[in-house]
C-alpha cells in the first residue's frame, strides 16, 4: 500500500505554509497526503492580513471522514487556532494509532500571531501527551517554558522542560546560530544535534510547515525518528537553498527540490 501522510492545518493562498506546503512535501516524498483544515488565512509573501477560524465540529467531521476511510501512516498537526479546535482534534488523537508530530504553530514568519494564550495552555495540556515529537522553533520554545530560548545552551536547557509536558521526543529548530542552521532533538533522555551551513535568504517562508512535514512523511515511510529527522533536515536545507524567488516579501521554498535517500 502507498504511503500516507494527514496534514491537520491552517490553509496558505499564497502556497508557501501550511496545508499546502504540507501536501507538497509529502508528495515530493511520495507519500499519499490527505488533510483536514483548521482555518483560513489571507496571507501573501508579504504578511497575513486575516486569519478566519473553522468550527471545531467542522474540523472533527473533516478527521473522521479521512482517518476512518484513508487511514493514515503519519499525522501531524499545524496552526489550529483555537483552544475549542486543539480540543476536537486532541479527541480524536486519542484513538491515532500512528506516529503524531505536533508543530505548535504560534506566530507567523510575518509576526502574525495565530493562537490565543488559552489555546496554548490547552495545547500543552491535551496534545502534547498524545504527540510522538513537538518541534518548536526558537519563539515557540521561549513562550511555551517561560524563559529566553536564543542559543544552544538555552535550547538544551529546554528540552527537558518541554518533554516534561507530555511529548514522546521534543525536536527544537534552531534556525540560524553561529552561523549554522542548529536543530536538536531530545529522545530517551539523549540530545542529538543537526547542523546544516546557514543559507542567507529572506526566502524562508514556511520552513517551519515543511521541515515538520518532511519528517512527517519519512516517518510515513517507516523510518525510525533520528533517520527522519535527518532527511528532513537535508530536505529543507536544499529547498531553501534552491528557493525560485518568487513574490515581493519573504518568498517559499523549493517544493521540487531532491528528497535525500
Amino acid at each position: 500500500m502507498i504511503p500516507i501522510a494527514l496534514t491537520i492545518a491552517g490553509s496558505d493562498p499564497s502556497g508557501g505554509a501550511g496545508i499546502q506546503a504540507d501536501l507538497k512535501t509529502f508528495q515530493q516524498h511520495g507519500v499519499f497526503g490527505t488533510s483536514a483544515l483548521t482555518l483560513l488565512t489571507v496571507q501573501n509573501t508579504q504578511g497575513v492580513d486575516g486569519v478566519l477560524i473553522l468550527e471545531p465540529d467542522f474540523v472533527r467531521r473533516q478527521l473522521e471522514a479521512v482517518v476512518s476511510d484513508i487511514p493514515p501512516h503519519a499525522a501531524k498537526t499545524g496552526a489550529l487556532g483555537s483552544a475549542a479546535v486543539i480540543e476536537a482534534v486532541a479527541r480524536l488523537a486519542r484513538d491515532f494509532t500512528f506516529p503524531l508530530v505536533v508543530d505548535p504553530v504560534m506566530i507567523s514568519k510575518h509576526g502574525a500571531p495565530l493562537i490565543s494564550l488559552k489555546a496554548v495552555r490547552t495545547l500543552i495540556e491535551r496534545l502534547f501527551p498524545l504527540a510522538t515529537l513537538v518541534t518548536p522553533n526558537l519563539h515557540e520554545a521561549s513562550q511555551l517554558t517561560g524563559f529566553p530560548v536564543m542559543d544552544r545552551k538555552s535550547m538544551e536547557k529546554a528540552l527537558p522542560v518541554i518533554a516534561g509536558m507530555g511529548p514522546r521526543n521534543v525536536l527544537i529548530k534552531g534556525g540560524r546560530l553561529e552561523q549554522e542552521g542548529l536543530d536538536l532533538l531530545w529522545s530517551e533522555g539523549t540530545i542529538t544535534p543537526f547542523t546544516a551551513p546557514h543559507i542567507e535568504t529572506p526566502n524562508t517562508h514556511g520552513t517551519g510547515c515543511v521541515f515538520s512535514a518532511a519528517i512527517t512523511a519519512r516517518l510515513a515511510l517507516g523510518e525510525n525518528l533520528p533517520a527522519a529527522v535527518q532527511g528532513a533536515k537535508r530536505f529543507i536545507s536544499e529547498a531553501i537553498r534552491t528557493n525560485p524567488g518568487l513574490g515581493t516579501g519573504r518568498g517559499p521554498v523549493n517544493f521540487h527540490a531532491p528528497v535525500p535517500a
